[in-house]
């Protein structure tokens, strides 16, 4: 019974979430996902584990920041940050930290056993992410510390800003308004269907429909709403 409930609860968060504007979690992601969110186009439902999931990696944040906030070695400049505020993007960073010489855009990331005990490097997509907080916040400096959920442990690694790398996240996040604005389907990855993003993608039987290049999105909504009638 409680199960059920618990699911439902979850589940019901979930329905009918149109994206309104970009998130720095979007840098690097595919372009069409990202425009179908926009577009609240159907998709597979998501699995109420993970999104209890996610619920988890917020406890462990907070769990971070407790110890975080009562050390006289570093001090916490401010916690949960948002970038400036402007057109193309919305983000908020965990905190800013200072080790008395640097300032620091820290950024938390929980993930399960196997994948933390390969883990010799930040993983690229968060390194992406990183790169656009110390963009659009003072810090140049910035943290990835990556949490065992399991075990714990920790792993951090320091990233220094690079504006050539900002930029170039931004450029495409920037095309791809333009397209959702003028509703065209952006062209799939190169890498479909092998990509890990399209393992996970909630969008890719649409996507298989869409094709691989740019498609006109209310021609093709009319198309799956045809078919979901049948």
């Amino acid at each position: 019974m409680l199960k059920e409930f618990i699911n439902k609860y979850y589940l019901d968060r979930q329905k009918d979430r149109a994206q309104h504007h970009f998130y720095i979690s979007d840098a690097g992601k595919c372009s069409r996902a990202i425009f179908f969110k926009f577009k609240n186009a159907p998709r597979e439902e998501m699995d109420a584990r993970i999104l209890r999931l996610f619920d988890h990696g917020d406890s462990i944040h907070r769990l971070i920041m407790k110890p975080l906030l009562s050390m006289k070695e570093v001090h916490v400049v401010a916690s949960e940050v948002d970038i400036p505020p402007q057109e193309l993007i919305r983000g908020r960073a965990d905190a800013i930290i200072s080790d008395g010489k640097d300032l620091y855009v820290l950024d938390i990331k929980s993930m399960n056993s196997m994948v933390f005990k390969n883990l010799n490097r930040a993983k690229e997509e968060h390194i992406d992410q990183l790169q656009l907080y110390l963009h659009y916040l003072d810090p140049k400096k910035g943290i990835l510390l990556y949490v065992n959920k399991d075990t714990q442990e920790l792993k951090e690694f320091v990233i220094k800003y690079s504006s050539p790398k900002a930029r170039s996240l931004i450029k495409p996040l920037t095309e791809l308004k333009t397209k959702i604005d003028s509703n065209i389907i952006p062209s799939r990855i190169s890498s479909w269907p092998d990509n890990w993003q399209c393992k996970y993608c909630p969008f890719k039987e649409i996507c298989g429909l869409a094709g691989p290049g740019n498609v006109k999105w209310l021609d093709f909504k009319k198309k799956i709403e045809a078919q979901t009638k049948i």
